[in-house]
């Protein structure tokens, strides 16, 4: 069993890294790692739909594709994220209980009645404080999992109000549940350090043999390969999410805009534009976004070639350029 330092606070390098290890290490692995303002999307997720785009955009935070199922997470240095990788029996490797037992076990010993509850959560109280998931390779299983100790818990919220009624797809929706922090619960009293270094301890006295283990120079230029041509990328990121249909109506300047888009593998295949309830089968912008990607760069483009409802004129690009999100 190996103890991975891992001290950096790069979202992307970090997801990288947890891949990297699946595929590459041959010892179980015990991972603790903390990451910068990031948001960590399921692998089945349409992205678009879990997150609060324009606050995204505007804070300039990451938004990352996880190899593992499950829903939408938010890291931030106050929220600590466990990953263990450990081969396991085939007919066993899904095991979300066993996983989190001594995560709950520790969590006891600084006065936190943790239970597991619903699909892969530790709640207190009915409160969520850690989300799971878990993701298998051949016979081995990726399990990881939050530990909102002192989380920016107004900006997790913010960060990742769903748009989900305006998507229609068969993607994964997450489940939304309310959060507290540790530190905020009664009797708690230790710093985050000193809990990610308790919980370090705690992890490392479950096992006979374990060895404390910091990537190389190799292991960090593989990651950072990884981390370059997949997880920084948005056709994996956003492209990658299941076909979707997006619809949106509001009124923009005394006019009712209605938007339509059907979107594959990222790519708008068809678009329906009415402006004053009126359809635009001719409009130069439904033309325009045929084959494009989904994606607000594009979109922005796009809207300020053709000048769509003067959005040239516009202070906030975001007030048209929403719509289409």
């Amino acid at each position: 069993m190996l103890f991975v330092e891992n001290p950096s606070l790069n979202p992307y390098f970090n997801i990288a890294a947890e891949e990297y290890l699946l595929k590459n290490c041959d010892s179980d692995i015990i991972m603790l790692w903390r990451s910068h303002p990031s948001i960590i999307v399921g692998k089945h997720q349409n992205t678009l739909a879990e997150i609060n785009l324009g606050f995204v955009r505007k804070l300039n935070i990451p938004v990352i594709r996880r190899l593992s199922g499950g829903g939408t997470v938010f890291h931030d240095p106050g929220n600590i994220n466990f990953t263990f990788i450990r081969k396991a029996e085939k007919g066993k490797l899904v095991d979300f209980k066993a996983q989190t037992a001594p995560v709950i076990d520790f969590l006891s010993t600084i006065g936190v009645d943790a239970r597991f509850e619903g699909k892969n959560d530790l709640r207190v109280n009915g409160l969520k404080i850690s989300g799971n998931a878990e993701h298998i390779f051949k016979n081995i299983v990726l399990h990881h999992g939050t530990l909102l100790f002192d989380s920016d818990l107004e900006c997790l919220k913010k960060a990742i109000k769903g748009r989900e009624p305006n998507f229609i797809s068969k993607a994964v929706k997450s489940v939304r549940s309310v959060v507290t922090n540790i530190s905020s619960l009664p009797g708690v009293s230790i710093g985050r350090d000193e809990f990610m270094e308790k919980l370090g301890d705690y992890l490392k006295s479950c096992h006979d043999k374990i060895n404390t283990y910091q990537f190389s120079v190799q292991d960090k230029a593989a990651i950072e390969k990884l981390m370059e041509e997949k997880y920084t990328r948005w056709d994996w990121n956003f492209g990658y999410s299941p076909q979707y249909t997006f619809k949106n109506n509001r009124t923009v300047f005394n006019r009712n805009i209605m938007i339509e888009l059907m979107v594959s593998k990222g790519l708008i295949e068809d678009v329906r534009v009415s402006i004053g309830y009126i359809q635009q089968d001719n409009h130069p912008i439904v033309q325009a976004l045929r084959g494009q990607p989904h994606h607000p760069d594009n979109v922005h483009q796009i809207l300020g070639l053709h000048n769509f409802m003067g959005y040239n004129q516009v202070g906030d690009k975001w007030l048209l350029a929403g719509l289409f999100f």
